[in-house]
């Protein structure tokens, strides 16, 4: 059992939208007003060697991601602390603090606890236009299919290649990049924090298409070899890139640094270099 198929067993009591994006969406009538929120534990989701400053970064930027796959601008970003211990409060509020200040959102609050293990829940809000937001249910056959970034990054540090290190502990919410593919006329987005295979899964439900992906296209990590390059960059988890779907004609997408690595396509299989793409990458699991 993963966190996916967990979800599958709530939808009928939360509602098949309401669990379909990166984020719920709330009317205000001129706009919409966007919410995510995430839980992150130490032994599960915070290497070891991690600074208490770069764990308050990554615990804001995981849920900045979310506002900026929808397109929106975020503003507010709460987040409650079970602490193991008290000394670890200043560094952790300095790393979410610069991280919300780095894309125009504010650190406003949150809640402070005793917890036997280091526990974060953060919660961020932001805004977009009714014309502005992109979900992941708008994608279209013939659209090409776009990633930024090089993804595989934070695989390889949390592997232990140093070079990638600063990817997988202080990730950059691509706010712009979102807000960019939007006023582009992409037609679907979502990030890929849980690895690119899974995402596609996704889009893919939330969208009734499919994809078909071209692999000498791919952006792979360089000097290393080919095969495992192509394993990161499909299944590893812990990027905060975003994958959007965009039609041939709105490509390139101004501001936005991203490459084509295949097509949507009416049937809803998924297909890399004509093979089934395995359903592979990050995800919670019990047993």
């Amino acid at each position: 059992m993963d966190d996916r198929l967990l979800l599958d067993r709530i939808r009928g009591i939360i509602g098949e939208k309401e669990t379909e994006d990166d984020c719920s969406v709330f009317d205000l009538g001129n706009r919409f007003l966007v919410m995510s929120t995430d839980m992150l534990h130490e032994t599960t989701d915070f290497p070891e060697g991690m600074t208490d400053y770069e764990i308050g970064w990554m615990a804001a930027a995981v849920t900045l991601s979310d506002i900026a796959s929808m397109a929106a601008s975020p503003a507010d970003l709460l987040m409650a602390v079970g602490l193991d211990r008290p000394d670890r409060l200043i560094g952790i509020t300095e790393g979410a603090d610069a991280c919300c200040r780095s894309v125009g959102a504010r650190l406003a609050g949150g809640d402070i606890d005793r917890h036997a293990e280091l526990t974060i829940v953060s919660t961020a809000i932001g805004f977009v236009n009714h014309e502005k937001i992109i979900r992941r249910s708008g994608a279209k056959p013939g659209d090409l299919v776009c990633v930024t970034g090089l993804p595989g990054r934070a695989q390889a540090g949390l592997e232990g290649d140093p070079r990638f290190w600063n990817n997988l502990i202080t990730p950059i919410p691509r706010v712009r990049e979102g807000i960019a593919f939007s006023e582009g006329g992409a037609t679907a987005m979502m990030d890929i924090s849980d690895g690119i295979a899974l995402s596609l899964i996704d889009l893919g439900l939330a969208s009734g298409v499919g994809f078909s992906l071209d692999p000498s296209l791919f952006p792979l990590i360089p000097d290393i070899p080919a095969t495992r390059a192509e394993d990161l960059f499909l299944f590893g988890g812990g990027d905060f890139e975003l994958l959007a779907t965009v039609p041939v004609e709105c490509f390139p997408v101004a501001g936005v640094d991203t490459s084509v690595i295949g097509v949507v396509t009416q049937n809803r299989d998924i297909i890399s270099g004509g093979a089934p793409l395995p359903r592979c990458g990050y995800a919670h699991r019990w047993n």
